[in-house]
């Protein structure tokens, strides 16, 4: 029996829907109409023979199929898109750097560099895994060509792009015994960077703003210091979830709310290259291949 060739331009619609968490922002960013985007959906249903989306009070999720379809369809895309970089008409040469934070440096690095790799073999890739600082230092003398930092919008730069939104969370060893303390009964132990830190502005301001105690128990130069103090059992943090070690969670008890940081890609250039538009290219879409749909990231 002839199987049908499923539609790439679909899934592309598919996936852009997920990760946008709208439909409508998919056409919006695809240039399609939202009756076209209808169709493509209904065109691989129509293929599957499986309903990909049900309603969810006033959105749209995925079914069981369509999550199994949706991790075909990333693949599918990252080849056909690997496979049409290979084929421009002339092969990108030269050197990028670029600026990481250390959240990324484990999970997103690895599959992102090889991707770009394959497709720009003849380019020279440096990279700097480091905290907010160094990162906006490194763009503002020139060493690194584009670095993506947290910001609370107070950064400027001649070029920007933003990546994900991301929650502050507090975090904890999985380990840590439940119900915690009542805050307002003692100082909760943080663990955290030395100033000047977004995280430890965040949630110093928080506590002090509802009358909470708290004292700080460690202070480290580096992240995988601080997960490895919150891992023993020493103290809590606060951070993002992306790249958080499987041994830790997130938790609200009794504790206020933190803001969202926003990700941004930034560089003091009027135009990056091409190359490091490229890198970043790759790197965005690596970042949500590993959190397809998540509140972690959107």
């Amino acid at each position: 029996m002839r199987r049908p060739t499923l539609d790439l331009e679909a899934l592309r619609t598919l996936v852009t829907g997920v990760q946008l968490d709208s439909f409508a922002k998919a056409a919006i960013q695809l240039n399609r109409s939202t009756s076209a985007v209808s169709a493509q959906l209904k065109k691989l249903e129509a293929q599957t023979g499986q309903p990909l989306l049900v309603k969810s009070g006033r959105g749209l999720i995925l079914t069981p199929f369509g999550e199994r379809l949706l991790t075909y369809a990333q693949k599918m895309l990252k080849i056909n898109d690997e496979a049409f970089v290979s084929f421009a008409e002339y092969e990108m040469t030269g050197k990028v750097s670029i600026g990481l934070q250390e959240d990324f440096g484990e999970r997103l690095l690895s599959g992102a560099l090889a991707t770009f790799s394959r497709a720009f073999p003849n380019i020279e890739i440096e990279i700097q895994v480091a905290r907010n600082k160094d990162l906006l230092d490194g763009v503002r003398t020139g060493k690194l060509d584009l670095a993506w930092v947290w910001t609370d919008g107070s950064v400027t730069s001649k070029w920007h792009e933003v990546i994900a939104q991301c929650p502050m969370r507090w975090i904890v060893s999985k380990q840590t015994q439940f119900p915690l303390p009542p805050p307002q009964t003692s100082a909760l132990p943080l663990i955290m960077f030395e100033r000047t830190c977004l995280f430890r502005e965040a949630a110093i301001g928080q506590l002090d703003q509802n009358q909470i105690h708290w004292r700080q128990v460690m202070s480290s130069h580096s992240l995988a210091g601080i997960w490895s103090a919150v891992s023993a059992g020493l103290g809590m943090t606060v951070r993002t979830e992306v790249g958080m070690p499987d041994d830790l969670i997130s938790i609200d008890h009794e504790l206020p709310s933190l803001p969202d940081l926003t990700l941004c890609a930034l560089s003091f250039q009027v135009t990056p290259s091409e190359a490091a538009l490229a890198l970043n290219k790759v790197l965005k879409e690596s970042l949500f291949e590993l959190y397809p749909n998540s509140s972690k990231i959107r």
